[in-house]
């Protein structure tokens, strides 16, 4: 008699979580791209682990506001600047769409610049990595399917353990960066406020927002995923936060130890942690930022495809053949064809790059989280799932620290 075996229980829940998964652990971990090491390494370098409760209070935004995007995007089925468009009008859909495309393109040539610095540190030029990046990724999405390109995402998201190891191998001082997590300290100076400003704009990003929503949608996932979806926010939001921590506490244990305080990208931090933690930790460190870099790469022009797309009321979604959504892919090429090109061009000035796009970040962060505030509000467009009094107290005490973070930084911009 053959016998039937059933899954338990937790079997199944398990099953169902894996089906769900990937929106939150995607968008999480391709936050922590080559701008956002850059960031985590300068806090450690320059504030060793004092600041540490930054990048906590960073994490609890990025869990609150990636779960409010995934449920908006379930509950609507429709994605962030198409939503804006129609609760907001055209010309705030417009305004936001273009300001993405922007900060969204100087952020790809980061990316891209994360790859080339990497990339020469095992002695590879540029000429030669960023190609090669451009071409795999535009393979990936343009050829591939959604479960093949989500595979990949996947693939390259375990990278993300060569951080932990490099931290491990620093020999941190734990009791010291538990200390900085749970108590507040920081000098009121400019480098201060705008290190934490830049810690919570390259967690809290304004592309991981719109691309989480776009995201669930294209994934086809339903109100009765949603309890399973919140929980892999939650792991990946988390997630991104455990990276950042690994990331500071080896350049406090390291740069900041030796007194190395200016850190001006990770390739940087790289080298400088051979001398101090051997080449193995360098080497660990520097694939790291390449895998970062390859996810970021391939997530931040699909996010701004999703976006011009839903602007236009276009098809978006991986599974479409080019001739089903051809401003989908046009985009999402047009957009790694440029960050790409702009690396190969001799005596570029990629900080001129990374700062403007930061700067496009720091300004449009705010209005898109008050739109999704007001989203979250409104009982035409969410039903059921409106946000109550609670939900709405929170997501308004964190737009409040991002404008008073973002007022700070603008004020000593022009007062210093």
């Amino acid at each position: 008699m053959t016998q039937i075996n059933i899954p338990s229980g937790r079997k199944l829940r398990l099953a169902a979580f894996l089906a769900v998964m990937g929106p939150g652990v995607i968008a999480g971990l391709s936050d922590d791209d080559p701008a956002g090491i850059t960031t985590y390494s300068q806090l450690g370098a320059q504030f060793g682990y004092r600041m540490l409760w930054v990048l906590v209070i960073s994490t609890f935004a990025l869990v609150v506001f990636q779960d409010l995007g995934a449920r908006i995007g379930v509950v609507t089925r429709q994605g962030l600047i198409g939503l804006v468009r129609q609760k907001y009008g055209a010309r705030a859909g417009s305004f936001s769409a273009v300001a993405l495309i922007l900060a969204n393109l100087g952020t790809m040539t980061a990316e891209f610049a994360g790859v080339a610095a990497a990339g020469q540190l095992f002695g590879i030029s540029r000429y030669i990595t960023v190609p090669i990046t451009g071409i795999l990724i535009s393979a990936l999405v343009l050829r591939g399917t959604f479960k093949k390109a989500e595979r990949v995402f996947f693939i390259l998201s375990a990278v993300f353990i060569s951080y932990v190891i490099a931290g491990f191998m620093s020999h941190p001082k734990w009791g010291s960066a538990l200390h900085g997590m749970v108590v507040p300290s920081m000098p009121f100076n400019r480098d201060a406020i705008n290190i934490a400003t830049a810690t919570l704009g390259t967690t809290l990003a304004p592309w991981g927002l719109a691309f989480i929503q776009s995201y669930a949608v294209d994934k086809r996932l339903t109100r009765a995923d949603l309890k399973l979806l919140r929980a892999d926010v939650w792991v990946g939001s988390a997630l991104t936060g455990i990276i950042g921590f690994f990331v500071i506490v080896t350049c406090a244990a390291t740069l900041n130890h030796e007194h190395i305080t200016n850190i001006t990208d990770a390739s940087q931090a790289a080298r400088a942690l051979q001398p101090l933690a051997g080449t193995l930790a360098k080497d660990i460190f520097a694939i790291g930022i390449i895998g970062a870099a390859l996810l970021a790469a391939s997530i931040l022009p699909l996010s701004t495809a999703y976006s011009v797309s839903d602007l236009t009321g276009s098809p978006a979604a991986l599974d479409d053949k080019f001739e089903e959504a051809p401003l989908f892919y046009l985009t999402f090429a047009a957009i790694t064809v440029v960050a790409g090109g702009l690396i190969m061009i001799p005596g570029v000035s990629l900080i001129w790059i990374l700062i403007s796009s930061q700067i496009l970040n720091a300004i449009l962060l705010l209005p898109l989280l008050a739109y999704m505030f007001g989203i979250a509000r409104d009982k035409k467009l969410m039903g059921e799932f409106v946000a109550g009094p609670k939900a709405l107290s929170l997501y308004g005490a964190i737009i409040s620290v991002v404008a008073v973070c973002v007022l700070a930084q603008f004020w000593f911009i022009f007062n210093l």
